[in-house]
């Protein structure tokens, strides 16, 4: 379960994904390594990549249904903008916290 501002954090961070904008490398480090340790963090930010890709979708429509499942490929492994080589090794940096073998 996520804190009141872990998921507010994570929350303008997907809506600034919806939009389209840009977002700090630092805060979608943040997000990433949020996601692979929350499966509701990593939902949140699926479904806000994928909405991205489709900025027309229709309710009701194949593309809202399969966003609303989760299939799709959603781009996590795109890194666009200039970014130092440190940047880059940071984003696929595995760090584990101490309880890693905990479940959600």
């Amino acid at each position: 379960m996520l804190s009141t501002n872990y998921r507010k954090r994570l929350s303008r961070i997907c809506s600034a994904i919806e939009r389209r904008e840009t977002v700090e490398l630092q805060e979608m480090v943040w997000a990433q390594k949020l996601a692979k340790v929350n499966t509701s963090a990593a939902q949140m930010l699926k479904k806000a990549r994928l909405t991205a890709q489709d900025p027309d979708m229709k309710p009701g429509g194949m593309s809202e249904f399969l966003r609303d499942l989760g299939i799709g490929n959603d781009g996590a492994d795109i890194i666009t903008g200039n970014s130092s080589t440190d940047d880059i090794i940071d984003f696929f940096k595995t760090d584990r916290p101490e309880d890693w073998r905990q479940r959600d």
